[in-house]
């Protein structure tokens, strides 16, 4: 292959299968995918199933933790997952920039072969196109996923008293993003949290009856995620700050940054709503997984004050975290 991708990758001719048969079967190699028709086949699956779509536009396109690979196949993985879903297949679209190296493209190609592999999933269709330079910014990938709901599970109403788990520190994808973006030299180790949450769904199932929702705090973070679970649920939420995961170097980031690690994204993270009696036996189902052990309950559902998210520090005072206002960080996915 040319070291660099041109627009001859993109016409459906000799070149572009070429770039099938030698890069993404290489790294996506599964017997749906190898068979080659316009769209996969698969037997017809028995009861509900989850649909999703992403686009992926992440800059920089490598970062400390992962690549815009990792993070499509991630990304449409922990959607299926916090739907209650079991991942089962994926679509890939790329839109690459002419001029392209291929060498990097086969990094980002391998990383989702890779993740796919860690998740239990399959890439079984997709597409390529390339467009001249100056159109893209590198390269955009486009990912949808299928799977298949898991005990019949469903989102249930939100009640006074129910507790918050996030199962993992905050904030480190957003930071590692802003801090790569602009090239900012700060000491600690920066590195985003990007990974499949598959390894949590075996131990959640058991608990389901007693899981309200679960989301992925993504674009706009946690703080976005709970201002959501208010305006459906008409209740307030009470969080205890000391309590929400957060590493000593996010933190003093953001700061620095001027900006709320609250808002910051996270793309290996989970927030649960729970039943205030379980919510103690799920924390300990998760903290049994290496990528839960910082999991923690930080904060629960009240009456009131209605659709009010109020935060208390360890001396008592309180603040409102409301809804993003404005576009924090651009292009962190």
């Amino acid at each position: 292959m040319n070291e660099v991708i041109s627009l001859a990758h993109g016409n459906g001719g000799k070149y572009t299968r070429i770039l099938i048969k030698e890069l993404f079967y290489k790294y996506f190699d599964n017997e749906m995918l190898l068979d080659g028709q316009d769209a996969a086949v698969f037997e017809n699956l028995e009861g509900k199933m989850a649909f999703t779509t992403d686009s992926f536009v992440v800059k920089p396109i490598f970062f400390s933790g992962g690549n815009i690979g990792t993070l499509a196949i991630c990304g449409t993985v922990n959607d299926l997952v916090v739907s209650g879903a079991k991942p089962l297949y994926i679509s890939a679209g790329f839109i690459i920039e002419e001029g392209f190296l291929l060498n990097k493209l086969e990094e980002i190609v391998k990383a989702m072969g890779k993740a796919c592999l860690q998740s239990g999933v399959k890439i079984v269709t997709g597409d390529t196109k390339v467009v001249e330079k100056g159109s893209v910014d590198g390269i955009f990938i486009n990912t949808s996923g299928i799977g298949s709901i898991i005990d019949e599970y469903e989102i249930k109403p939100i009640e006074s008293g129910d507790k918050i788990i996030v199962t993992g520190p905050i904030g480190e994808h957003g930071t590692t993003i802003a801090l790569e973006r602009y090239d900012i030299k700060l000491k600690g180790n920066f590195k985003s949290d990007c990974a499949a949450l598959t390894p949590f769904i075996e131990k959640l199932k058991g608990h389901f009856s007693s899981i309200k929702i679960m989301r992925d705090p993504t674009r706009g973070g946690l703080a976005t995620v709970l201002n959501e679970f208010t305006e459906f649920c008409r209740l307030g939420i009470h969080l205890f700050e000391e309590d929400i995961p957060i590493s000593a170097e996010v933190m003093a980031a953001n700061k620095l940054l001027g900006l709320d690690p609250l808002y910051m994204a996270c793309e290996g993270r989970m927030v649960l709503v729970v039943k205030e009696a379980e919510s103690q036996k799920i924390l300990e189902s998760i903290q049994s997984i290496d990528q839960g052990k910082q999991a923690n309950i930080i904060g629960e559902f009240v009456k009131e004050p209605q659709n009010i998210i109020l935060i208390e520090n360890y001396f008592g005072g309180k603040r409102v975290l409301s809804s993003l206002e404005s576009n924090m960080l651009p292009r962190i996915c």
